[in-house]
């Protein structure tokens, strides 16, 4: 049932304790709560807690995983540390002083995006915006770099804990717009964050208006909304004030000849079963946008791959479409998430095995790395004279160079390996890429320098 009178509330670190359903805990599962919520963000809402959460099995839970932070996601040294310093009852200044010790260890900016991917105009370096691939454009609207609720295993959490430098975001639309009429190769804007969709609808609004002007000189053709709302808050398009302003702006997008497609993040099958969301998926798809559905593998939350078979059935037959399986990047408390790239790649081909051509539109298990996205297409054994190789099949779907889009290569098999930069090249001394990515680092490097 929709719950047509429900408003949003959140809670973080400084109020959680004050969920009802946080009665089933023991003081020490909240007081772990308390010590890892002061180092990685922290922040979940009513409809999460009521509408996702199974409270009478909530360790087991994968929606409960998603949000409450977990003991084990700092490491037992950084752990004993916070949990001193909120003993001792230290400042506020010196208590964040030893959370941005810890969270500096933690990658906060993975694959290059302060380095390669911050473009300049003018002179000058637009910090919210990002261009790694030629024909998309990421945006960081100011006032969209927070989420109705935070998921725990996010490779953008340094967006949310305010330390100095690591946030991405910008007010100036007018930058973006003139970037863009120089850069008529890109065709895509994704609008990203945080979240885009937790901004009001008369401040999106001012961003998505010039692409539906009638001066418009960018070759924009897609917009893009990178949005966790349709599993955190779908009330967002159906009870809130200005849901209706949305979906009528939505509508307008589509009816100007820009494609609209929801990039929506979807952890879990059980973020498929409301009838809020379900409602929400239909009023969205009804403007004509379309919903791509994408989640990275996480260990403790989404390991299955019965479970991705029929999360992306559902997907499906609501109308949208699966769109990536993503590797657990590496930053923040990958050691609790990631799982070996042999057993991701494993899970995939066996939920892959089990849907029909329709659901096959998803693409992955894929490495959002410093070259590009890179895909696990298998491990294969290699004859090499009378020997056996044995090799991770790879390529990439989308690369700094184009030139490197769709080009197989081989990595040497490694069991423990979790991410890129754990495996080495097969067959020769170099990833066929690496110096094309070193000539590029150097040409931003030199880019920063004279902006």
């Amino acid at each position: 049932m929709i719950n047509n009178e429900m408003k949003y509330k959140a809670y973080q670190v400084h109020n959680f304790r004050t969920i009802p359903q946080l009665n089933v805990m023991s003081e020490e599962e909240k007081q772990n709560i308390e010590i890892v919520g002061n180092v990685l963000p922290f922040k979940v809402n009513n409809y999460v807690i009521d509408e996702l959460i199974n409270w009478e099995d909530y360790l087991n839970d994968p929606i409960f995983r998603l949000t409450f932070p977990q003991k084990e996601m700092l490491y037992e040294e950084d752990f004993k540390t916070m949990q001193l310093a909120l003993k001792n009852k230290v400042s506020k200044e010196e208590l964040k002083l030893i959370a941005d010790s810890i969270r500096s260890k933690l990658n906060p900016h993975p694959a290059g995006q302060l380095e390669m991917n911050v473009p300049t105009f003018q002179g000058e370096k637009l910090d919210g915006i990002q261009h790694k691939y030629e024909q998309t454009v990421l945006f960081f609207p100011s006032s969209g770099q927070t989420c109705h609720s935070y998921c725990t295993f996010c490779f953008r959490w340094a967006q949310f804990v305010g330390m100095d430098g690591l946030k991405f975001a910008t007010r100036e639309t007018e930058k973006l717009i003139g970037y863009l009429e120089e850069h008529q190769e890109v065709t895509d804007i994704l609008f990203t964050g945080g979240d885009p969709m937790i901004m009001s609808f008369k401040v999106f609004r001012q961003y998505i208006e010039p692409f539906l002007a009638e001066d418009n000189k960018t070759n924009i053709q897609t917009i893009r909304i990178g949005t966790k709302a349709l599993g955190f808050w779908p009330y967002k398009f159906i009870t809130d004030k200005d849901a209706k302003e949305f979906l009528e702006l939505f509508k307008r997008i589509v009816d100007s000849g820009i494609n609209l497609s929801f990039m929506a993040h979807f952890n879990h099958l059980n973020e498929l079963k409301t009838e809020a969301v379900k409602e929400a998926i239909k009023l969205i798809r009804a403007t004509g946008a379309q919903i791509r559905t994408q989640s990275p593998l996480i260990k403790n939350i989404n390991d299955d791959a019965d479970m991705w078979a029929e999360m992306w059935r559902e997907q499906v037959n609501l109308n949208m479409i699966p769109y990536y399986m993503f590797v657990e990047r590496d930053t923040g408390a990958r050691h609790y998430f990631e799982v070996p790239l042999e057993r991701t790649w494993e899970i995939f081909q066996k939920a892959y095995q089990q849907v029909s051509g329709v659901c096959r539109t998803v693409r992955g298990p894929s490495m959002s790395c410093t070259p590009g996205k890179v895909e696990i297409l298998g491990i294969k054994e290699i004859p090499v004279g009378n020997n056996v190789e044995k090799v991770f099949v790879l390529q990439m779907i989308q690369g700094r160079n184009p030139d490197w889009v769709n080009r197989p290569f081989f990595a040497k098999y490694d069991p423990d390996a979790r991410w890129m930069d754990d495996l080495q090249p097969a067959f020769s001394s170099k990833f066929f890429f690496e110096e094309g990515e070193s000539t590029i680092l150097k040409k931003q490097h030199i880019n920063s320098i004279s902006a």
